[in-house]
């Protein structure tokens, strides 16, 4: 009879034993479980994503009204003062470019694609221009957009020269449609944001391919990208296919102004990583993600170790234009390049490995 007893007593500890572990996995796995998705995408949709298009809309109102005045009245001083609305404008787009999705996405593509493709073709332009064709009704992108207008106002001579070129009323009509169409298509997906996409964002709380972290996920991943591989590799020439550098192929070639606009293009990627406002202030972002799931910790102190080689690194760069670097100086530059490629691990794989989000464009860069 004890026996019986003891085997009946033994049996219930072990099934009392089964369901408190199988108690304690489910407290464990709600732990993990327990961040709130669409806290982080509030935060990116209201204080960064908004206030970033509401700036580039009211900066590239600016900068179509100061090129209205300088076709108007060309001469040195008004062609200075467009030049300083495009040098804002274009650091607005810097803070912008990264949301790229959704209502960025036209029918003639991407706001990136229409406006900020680089480098551009001088030999387009010209023909255009000299063909009296302002309609920008082609898919000729790198004959448009903030690059198109910054070649436009800055090319390679002389203000006076610039100015003397602007007699001429098929180059003043097409510096004005480029710019006008900066205008239209910032516009449209700052409306499409103000009305109703922000709701369309932040309600798809997911993690599957369309979801608005997936998608904040891949846009910010392919926006670091294009600054390593786009702004750094190809002028370096350290891209597939390359036996030398090309420092005609860096962002901003015209202004000689591409290490300022690199450096405010990476520290939008750091201020989503974090989740700060463009004030400064912290929030809710993708170091607050990873502090919510196990072995999330230890990848965030190692991505914030690599984040400060990264700035180490930009902050060592000579003070010269990029192109000149390029041609004269590239270690610093090169030095920069392998710092970036080594945090794309960090923002990549062992991202994608603990958020369980799918990279869902060609990302095989090699590194």
């Amino acid at each position: 009879m004890k026996t019986i007893f003891f085997k009946f007593y033994f049996a219930f500890f072990i099934i009392l034993s089964f369901f408190g572990l199988s108690s304690c996995g489910n407290e464990t796995e709600t732990k993990k479980t327990e961040f709130d998705r669409k806290e982080l995408l509030e935060n990116i949709a209201t204080n960064l994503i908004i206030p970033s298009y509401q700036n580039l809309e009211s900066n590239t109102n600016l900068l179509v009204e100061a090129t209205q005045n300088f076709i108007q009245n060309p001469s040195v001083s008004t062609l200075e003062a467009a030049q300083t609305a495009w040098k804002s404008a274009y650091l607005s787009f810097q803070d912008a470019n990264v949301y790229n999705f959704g209502a960025a996405q036209g029918t003639l593509g991407s706001l990136v694609e229409n406006v900020g493709t680089f480098p551009v073709s001088e030999t387009k332009i010209e023909n255009y221009i000299a063909a009296g064709n302002s309609s920008l009704n082609n898919f000729d992108r790198d004959s448009r957009g903030f690059l198109g207008t910054e070649y436009l106002l800055f090319d390679k001579e002389s203000k006076t020269n610039i100015v003397e070129k602007y007699t001429d009323p098929n180059r003043k009509e097409y510096l004005l449609a480029v710019v006008q169409n900066i205008q239209t298509e910032v516009k449209k997906v700052n409306d499409s944001w103000a009305n109703g996409y922000k709701e369309t964002f932040t309600n798809n709380t997911g993690t599957d391919a369309g979801s608005g972290l997936s998608i904040l996920f891949n846009e910010w991943n392919k926006s670091y990208e294009s600054i390593k591989n786009f702004k750094l590799g190809l002028p370096l020439g350290r891209r597939a296919g390359q036996t030398q550098s090309d420092p005609k192929l860096v962002e901003a070639y015209y202004s000689k102004e591409s290490i300022l606009f690199l450096k405010a293009h990476f520290e939008n990627i750091e201020r989503i990583w974090y989740g700060k406002t463009l004030n400064g202030q912290d929030g809710i972002g993708f170091e607050e993600y990873l502090m919510s799931i196990e072995g999330g910790e230890a990848i965030v102190l190692e991505t914030k170790a690599q984040l400060e080689e990264v700035k180490k690194a930009v902050e060592l760069l000579p003070n010269e234009d990029l192109q000149t670097q390029i041609t004269s100086n590239p270690t610093a530059v090169n030095s920069l390049l392998t710092e970036m490629q080594k945090l794309t691990r960090f923002f990549k794989s062992e991202m994608i490995s603990l958020l369980g989000i799918t990279i869902t464009y060609d990302s095989g860069d090699g590194d």
